[in-house]
Parts: structure tokens; C-alpha cells; sequence
């Protein structure tokens, strides 16, 4: 039987192939930088009872978040587009990193917005809370696993969602997951059968471009017969609003992201408000890419718009501008009791280690004092616009190519250049969409983004002059087959 399941197996990976959708993983080594800037501050932690370090500029220390180096092996790998486990650093000498046999790298593709993963106050937190206490209770939050740690925590990211508690998961992933088994099993325990009935589930109204993450928590909601699940053309309000005005099921969601991770623009956040006191529909939004980027005080997307206390349930991340890692929810004390109870990728998951969750705790508290970080992302936002007349909304910005490719031709002289910057390709868009996904971060300096571009127009034509490349997902057709990319140029002499 296992010779049968190696073939099967092989078989399976042979398709892949053959769909161009066989997947590697390419090592990187970070950079290590330990400098101090001559101006710090300090900033008492009430909760912790110490002081966290806080600098009014960037440190050297803030290049970690965006410098990289990849071993010759794994360049050569990632030029030539072949599969890899990653297994070809293991015979690298990881001490000896000379020039000759490592490639430098500037990163333009991670989701580090404040480039706080490398802050010196975070670094401390995670040490002295893994020397002190180790990784800490390894179970359940429902066990043993919750400490004093994870409860500060919930609070700083209730206050900054500005709702009455909080909930951590392990991943953001997990949360959205949660999130939406929590919403589906209302309808079976108010419903007097075993099953809900037709007219007693919930409906789900989901972005079509929603990510991942809510989709699955929906397609598992499904399978448990408990909710309808409605998918509207991307922040399109007026279909929405047909298809709740047409909807007769009682228990209305809404799901939507808050800034789309693929296409880098912002949920109609004050149109679905309105739309929420039409319908009074549950209001849903994954903040995970406007959490502590958007806002006065980093409060996300909601706060930008002045939403916050219209939007239900809030869904989180701590591993992009937070730096560190896990999921969290923010809603009302009966929500959060209600998705301890039900949501089992919560309850049976182990809780964040003890050195993590002290990390994000600290980067919290360092992002509310250094909010030099958050201009420094959109100061970037504006950079890219000025140096490339491409009119963007956020720090995520996708440049449709199209075919893929053309998207990796693309991506590898960009990596040539000493960029790293990836295709992304299907399934994580649809077909003929493929695109260059760039991020930036407060860690980046104009100097950066200018040398970025400059390498972008060597390989795609952009707008000469004053005019200007527009690359808004309203103006695409998402039929899943055609997307509009006349606005995106390629030169195939170039490349």
C-alpha cells in the first residue's frame, strides 16, 4: 500500500507541475544589526511595570526588517524557477557569509509595515520572557495555556480596537477561521432540530475577493449545514445590496477584508455602514493589513474612516506591522465568550508561546510612542507615487502583468537587481491576473523605493510624463478568466 501512495503521490505532484502550481520555498538568512541612535526615549509600561525603549527615528537596527541574504544555491534555484524544499542551505556555510557566496537582497515583499520584528524593545521582550518563563504552559487556552501574558495582551488590542475585549489565536488564519465557525453555529443552537433548518441558518454576504482564510471558514460552515453563503462582486454596493435586500433569512453577515491583501485597495467601509443600517446585517472585517498602518493611532482601516463602533467583530493579525506572530479577534464580551465556547480552531489549538505574545505586547506599546513609523510607511506610499506616477492607496501594491510568465520574467530580474520581489500566480489570484506584489515598510528610505523603480522601469513601461497608471481593482473585470492590465505596460524586448 505504500509504494501505491508514493505513486499517487508523484502522480499528484506531476499535475502540479504540469498547472505550473508546484510551490517552493526559497531561504533567506537575516541580517543582524545591534546599533543604538543617539536620541532614546522611554516609555513606562503600566501593565508590565518596566520600561520599554523608544527612539524618536530609525535605528541600523530597522534594516533587519527589510535586508535579507540568499545563498547562492537557493539564487540559482529561484532564477531558474525550480522546485525546492529548501533543503540546499543545509550544506551552506552559515558562518562564513561572504559576498561571493550569498546574495544581498532588499526586501519588497514582506508585510513588516513598521518594521517592528527587529525593533530593540521587542528583541528584549521576547528574550527576557523566554529566559524568565520559557515558552511557557504548552496547552490550550481552555487548559493551561492562557497566562497574565495573553490577558495584557487582549486588552492592549481591545483598547486599540476600541471594542470591549479581545481573543488570541494562534494565527490569523485561525482567526478568520473562528470567526466564521463561531457565526455558523448560532443557527444550529437556536435551532429546536439537530440541523437548522433552510429558514433558521445564517447568510453570508463574502467579497469575492475575500482572503482565503474566510473563505475556508465559510466553505467549513457550509459543510456543517448551518449558513447560505452569498458572494458579492468585489465592493460592489449595489450588488450587495440586491442580494441582501433579496435575501429572506433573518441572521445577516457580512464579511469583507479591510484592505485587500492582492490588490492593495480599502473596503467601502462608510458605504457598508450604511448598508449595515439598512439591513442590520453583522458587520465582519479582517484588519490584518491595516492594523497599526491605518488610523490616527493605529487603530486600522475602521478608525481611518471613523467606522470603529459599526464594525461587529474586527479580526486581526500579529505578524505583519505588529512583527511577531498569531491572530487575534476583537469584539463585544458576549461575542468573545460565545467564540471561546464554539470556535474550535480555537479551542483546540495550543496557545501562542509566552515569548510571543510578550513581543507583540511590546510592539503595541512601542507603535502607540513611535508614530514617526506609521508616517514613515505612507511617506514611502507617496515615494513610490513621485517616483512612479502610478497612482496607489496603501503600502501593498500590485502591479498586474498578466500572463505568468511574463510575471516571473518579471520577478527574476527584479531579483537580479537584488530586489526581492515575488510573482504571485494562481490559485492566490485568478488566471491572466498575475502580478508583481511590492510592500512597503517605515523601514524602507526614499533612497529604497527610488532604486526600486528605477529597476521596475528597466523591465515595464511605465507612464511618461505626467500621466498616470491607475491600477484599481474597480476598473478590472473579475470574471475569473480577463482582467483589465491596459493600463500595465510589459516590454518583452526588455525582458
Amino acid at each position: 500500500m505504500g509504494s501505491c501512495w508514493d505513486s499517487w503521490v508523484e502522480e499528484a505532484l506531476k499535475r502540479l507541475d504540469s498547472r505550473k502550481v508546484l510551490r517552493s520555498v526559497r531561504p533567506v538568512f537575516v541580517s543582524s544589526q545591534d546599533a543604538r541612535p543617539a536620541t532614546t526615549g522611554f516609555l513606562f509600561d503600566s501593565e508590565e511595570g518596566q520600561e520599554l525603549e523608544t527612539f524618536d527615528g530609525p535605528g541600523i537596527w530597522d534594516r533587519s526588517a527589510v535586508e535579507v541574504e540568499m545563498s547562492e544555491p537557493t539564487f540559482k534555484k529561484w532564477m531558474q524557477d525550480t522546485s525546492s524544499l529548501g533543503e540546499e542551505v543545509l550544506d551552506v556555510p552559515v558562518a562564513d557569509r561572504s559576498s561571493s557566496t550569498f546574495k544581498k537582497l532588499l526586501l519588497f515583499s514582506g508585510n513588516d509595515y513598521l518594521g517592528l520584528s527587529s525593533h530593540p524593545t521587542v528583541r528584549k521582550a521576547a528574550a527576557k520572557a523566554a529566559q524568565e518563563y520559557g515558552m511557557g504552559p504548552r496547552g490550550s487556552a481552555l487548559i493551561c495555556g492562557y497566562t497574565c501574558h495573553h490577558r495584557l495582551l487582549e486588552s492592549s488590542l481591545a483598547a486599540l480596537k476600541k471594542k470591549e475585549e479581545s481573543l488570541l489565536c494562534p494565527t490569523g488564519f485561525a482567526a478568520n477561521m473562528v470567526v466564521m465557525a463561531t457565526v455558523g453555529c448560532i443557527s444550529s443552537l437556536l435551532s429546536d432540530s439537530r440541523k437548522p433548518l433552510d429558514n433558521e441558518k445564517v447568510a453570508i454576504f463574502s467579497d469575492s475577493l475575500n482572503h482565503a482564510s474566510i473563505i475556508d471558514g465559510i466553505r467549513h460552515a457550509e459543510q456543517l449545514q448551518e449558513v447560505k453563503t452569498f458572494v458579492y462582486r468585489h465592493s460592489n454596493m449595489a450588488h450587495l445590496n440586491s442580494l441582501l435586500s433579496s435575501c429572506k433569512l433573518e441572521k445577516k453577515v457580512v464579511v469583507t477584508d479591510s484592505l485587500f491583501s492582492m490588490d492593495g485597495d480599502f473596503a467601502l467601509i462608510v458605504e457598508l455602514v450604511e448598508l449595515r443600517r439598512k439591513h442590520n446585517f453583522l458587520l465582519v472585517i479582517d484588519d490584518a493589513h491595516g492594523t497599526l498602518v491605518c488610523g490616527e493611532n493605529g487603530g486600522g482601516v475602521a478608525e481611518m474612516y471613523g467606522c470603529e463602533k459599526y464594525v461587529d467583530i474586527c479580526v486581526g493579525t500579529l505578524s505583519k506591522a505588529v512583527g511577531c506572530s498569531g491572530g487575534f479577534i476583537a469584539c463585544s464580551k458576549k461575542w468573545k465568550l460565545l467564540i471561546q465556547s464554539r470556535g474550535r480552531p480555537f479551542i483546540f489549538s495550543t496557545a501562542l508561546p509566552v515569548p510571543v505574545v510578550a513581543a507583540a505586547h511590546a510592539a503595541i506599546a512601542v507603535a502607540k510612542k513611535e508614530k514617526w513609523r506609521r508616517d514613515m510607511v505612507w511617506r514611502r506610499v507617496r515615494d513610490f507615487f513621485s517616483f512612479s506616477q502610478i497612482e496607489i492607496w496603501s503600502p501593498i501594491i500590485s502591479l498586474v502583468i498578466g500572463g505568468e510568465e511574463m510575471a516571473l520574467l518579471a520577478s527574476r530580474h527584479l531579483l537580479k537587481s537584488g530586489f526581492h520581489v515575488t510573482a504571485i500566480r494562481p490559485p492566490t489570484v485568478a488566471p491572466n491576473s498575475c502580478r508583481l506584489r511590492i510592500t512597503l515598510s517605515a523601514a524602507h528610505t526614499t533612497a529604497d523605493v527610488k532604486n526600486l523603480v528605477n529597476s521596475l522601469a528597466q523591465h515595464i513601461m511605465l507612464p511618461p510624463g505626467d500621466s498616470v497608471a491607475k491600477f484599481s481593482p474597480k476598473e478590472k473585470k473579475r470574471n475569473g478568466s480577463e482582467v483589465d492590465s491596459s493600463y500595465m505596460v510589459i516590454s518583452q524586448s526588455k525582458l
